[in-house]
């Protein structure tokens, strides 16, 4: 008998496909005598298990599904605004129990690896980027409970038979209900109650697509439309109020005896069912007055009254649908229509610009009166309408600003701040002339990164049908009409060369040191001319270069922590960037 266990890593449809597994059937007929084939899986979907059968040659199988409900694993979904916060909260009341922390990239294990051990825990890290032997040790000390918490990507856990795992955390979204699904069910395999917890953020859903269109799975249409619906059943997960344990088992193709199964976060949450029709009812009906043509961001935009050029440009803002939901913030918005879409009254039609359109069920809303109920809490929190940049772009530009981040191991800051992003998706700059004027945007960086996101402007412009030289005489108006606001940084940066010392102006502006330092780094890593010398403790230059080189690009505290006690954070901070300039 040949046995091929792991079997949904030989199907290109599986979570975890890998090519070399192609090369088993072969093998196999390679052989003077056929043996008996068999293959094992835990996730398979029937378009996986059809795939197995087809790829191995299996004729005439005996398939047998054991079943995929694993009743004493408690399955939750949270929401939280500070993830790093829910976890070391969660890792304080549970300090004595074995738990994984799966997080989507290596840097992100690294700095939750570094600020766990700064306080403390016994944590082990495991990701790709390791070398095997400090792998195989983290693993190891893991298992006979030398360490209580493992913090690692999907590198970590096939083949774990960990008995004693009692909880299991996805810090980031994984792309798959299959991924989520193997990974969570490492916890509770001797058989005693576990929680299985998924930390969702919609910043998940920008990164799992990076992930997708650079994931080396064979180049087709088909191929990508499979992994986004894959993607989408995950977000649809994430958003649904029903049982979560009846979605996973119908997604893997067994039928629940069940609509609630009193051990999941949705079942067993305390919070009452809240009547949405009106709110579903404006959502659809705007979507509908945009024609069906735009995606989330621009839609929440137009409900909330937003006064970006975009808007104004396109006439959005003479529709009746314009500024009605404008008491709530646009994270609820977006949580509302992530659940419109879960519950199949909007689908999402493209993958890399994707746009909202109705299906059939949102007639009913509109015109049938049928109600819609959530079981979530939903909190009217009035926002300022002051976005006048295109949130939809922002968040592409942001997206490649991490991806840049990670490859360089370099905080996203030294890229480019969220200001300068912001004014990108206001002016559309499809030119270097008009890259260099947006503030944050020097010769330097530009020639870094400058023609990336260009690029990344250019195609977003062509997608949208913007006239890119409209953006840029409204940005020439704006810029003009800017002039005679203060620019906070530009004054301190100012009287910094004109001889004042940093404890002169924040006394003299009545500011904060720290802020007045934060204002002349800001310069400083622009290029200007900034003399810190003399605040800085030249002397720790090298220190703090082995730190960074040590812990990485981490949070400012833990560089800090592993320094002598006289280096400061402008130290700190100051060299970061002096590193990163060097680099």
């Amino acid at each position: 008998m040949v046995t091929v266990d792991e079997a949904h890593c030989i199907s290109q449809w599986g979570h975890d496909f890998r090519p070399t597994y192609r090369e088993i059937a072969g093998v196999i007929s390679n052989l003077k005598t056929r043996p008996i084939v068999s293959a094992f899986t835990a996730t398979a979907t029937d378009i996986v298990k059809n795939d197995i059968i087809d790829l191995l040659h299996l004729e005439n199988p005996y398939v047998l599904t054991t079943g995929f409900d694993r009743s004493n694993l408690n399955f939750s979904v949270e929401y939280p605004t500070n993830k790093r916060k829910y976890v070391l909260d969660f890792v304080k009341d549970n300090s004595n129990i074995s738990g994984i922390i799966y997080c989507l990239t290596r840097k992100t294990v690294d700095s939750l690896f570094d600020e766990l051990s700064a306080l403390g825990y016994n944590v082990s890290k495991y990701h790709g980027g390791m070398k095997e032997s400090d792998r195989t040790k983290s693993q190891e000390d893991f298992i006979y409970d030398r360490t209580t918490i493992m913090v690692a990507t999907n590198a970590f856990g096939m083949g774990i038979d960990k008995s004693n795992i009692r909880y299991v955390i996805h810090y980031n979204m994984p792309k798959d209900l299959e991924s989520y699904y193997q990974e969570a069910g490492r916890a509770g395999r001797d058989g005693d109650s576990s929680s299985c917890i998924l930390l969702f953020n919609r910043a998940d859903i920008i990164t799992n697509k990076f992930l997708i269109e650079h994931s080396g799975i064979p180049s087709s249409k088909t191929n990508y439309d499979m992994e986004y619906s894959k993607l989408n059943d995950i977000v649809d997960y994430c958003n649904t109020d029903t049982c979560l344990r009846k979605y996973i088992l119908e997604y893997f193709g067994e039928i629940p005896l069940f609509d609630n199964c009193n051990n999941c976060g949705n079942c067993l949450s305390t919070i009452e069912t809240t009547d949405i029709t009106v709110d579903a009812k404006k959502i659809l009906s705007c979507i509908k007055r945009m024609n069906e043509k735009f995606g989330i961001g621009l839609v929440s935009d137009v409900l909330r009254g937003s006064n970006s050029f975009k808007i104004k440009s396109l006439k959005f803002d003479t529709l009746s649908t314009y500024g009605i939901m404008k008491d709530y913030s646009k994270n609820t918005i977006k949580d509302l229509i992530y659940f419109l879409i879960t519950e199949c009254y909007i689908e999402i039609v493209g993958n890399k610009y994707p746009v909202l359109k109705l299906t059939k069920n949102a007639s009913n809303v509109l015109f049938n009166n049928e109600k819609v109920t959530i079981k979530r809490k939903i909190e009217k929190i009035p926002q300022k309408v002051d976005d006048d940049y295109d949130s939809q772009l922002f968040d592409i530009l942001r997206s490649i600003r991490r991806n840049i981040s990670i490859e360089n191991n370099i905080p996203p800051f030294i890229v480019f701040s969220d200001i300068t992003l912001k004014q990108m998706a206001t002016y559309y700059p499809i030119t270097k002339e008009n890259m260099l004027n947006i503030s944050g945007v020097g010769s330097l960086k530009f020639e870094k990164y400058g023609n990336i996101f260009i690029e990344a402007i250019n195609n977003y412009v062509s997608a949208n049908n913007i006239k890119p030289q409209d953006f840029i005489m409204q940005s020439e108006k704006t810029r003009k009409a800017s002039n005679s606001r203060v620019d906070t940084a530009a004054v301190t940066y100012d009287l910094f060369k004109n001889g004042k010392t940093i404890k002169d102006i924040a006394e003299e502006r009545d500011l904060k040191i720290s802020t007045i330092e934060g204002h002349l780094l800001k310069y400083y890593e622009m290029g200007k001319d900034v003399n810190l010398s003399s605040y800085i403790h030249s002397n720790y230059r090298d220190d703090i270069y082995n730190a960074i080189r040590t812990y990485g690009y981490t949070k400012l505290r833990v560089l800090k922590d592993a320094l002598p006690k006289d280096v400061t954070y402008l130290d700190i901070k100051y060299y970061v960037i002096e590193y990163q300039k060097n680099a």
